[in-house]
């Protein structure tokens, strides 16, 4: 019986049909093939969205907010050390301005803490739904915060000590820091709520019956996005 011989040829190299991939490979090339179709979707999509923040940043140049303390006042701060009680009055007249050319903003809430040496003695909803109201482009509108009332605090000597040089020298070093819920409005479109933080850093005149002028500096506030 004849012995059956692949075909080969003079160097011995086997030239008959192509031997199929085994089922495994076949497999890993068509994962291969998918994995790779989906990575370069995957890129065009980053690039198409990197194009359309860049075409919208030219076009809209959306800018942030700038917000400013106007007047300020305190006609009481009085601390009692044996209830570590302190009863205080507190005015803040505010100006926010809108740099955009295109874009409205919506102030929903506008929630303002007041901080006398690192210690937060008063809050005051300075905007709440119930006064909330949209600012048109390049538009400034007014905002007030009252800070009225009395709270439980804990100063030391020291701490004591500054209230009354502070009453004497007729000013307080008070930082206000006000925590904003926003909407920017382009044309018909109106984004998803914004909540940046805003921190004024203030000299606060102190009056009270004996001296009614008051004179404060207009402060400009940093703005955190």
């Amino acid at each position: 019986m004849a012995e059956n011989k692949q075909p080969t040829n003079l160097n011995g190299a086997y030239y008959g049909p192509a031997i199929p991939p085994r089922p495994a490979e076949r497999r890993r090339s068509c994962c291969c093939c998918l994995f790779s179709v989906i990575w370069k979707l995957l890129l065009v999509l980053i690039i198409l969205a990197v194009i359309a923040v860049l075409v919208f940043w030219v076009i809209v140049q959306p800018r942030i907010f700038k917000f400013y303390v106007n007047h300020a006042e305190i006609t009481q701060f009085d601390y009692n050390t044996n209830t570590t009680q302190l009863r205080y009055n507190m005015v803040l007249n505010f100006t926010a301005h809108n740099p955009n050319k295109k874009l409205g903003i919506y102030y929903d809430q506008v929630l303002a803490k007041a901080f006398y040496q690192d210690t937060q003695f008063a809050s005051a909803n300075v905007i709440t739904f119930m006064n909330s109201f949209r600012q048109d482009k390049k538009g400034t509108n007014p905002m007030s915060g009252v800070f009225s009332g009395q709270q439980l605090i804990f100063l030391d000597y020291s701490q004591y000590s500054q209230v009354t040089h502070d009453k004497n020298r007729r000013s307080f070093d008070i930082y206000v820091k006000l925590y904003f819920q926003i909407r920017f409005r382009l044309g018909d479109l109106i984004s998803g709520t914004y909540k940046p933080r805003v921190k004024c850093d203030l000299n606060v005149p102190f009056t009270n019956a004996t001296k009614a002028f008051t004179f404060f500096k207009t402060t400009k506030c940093d703005i955190h996005f």
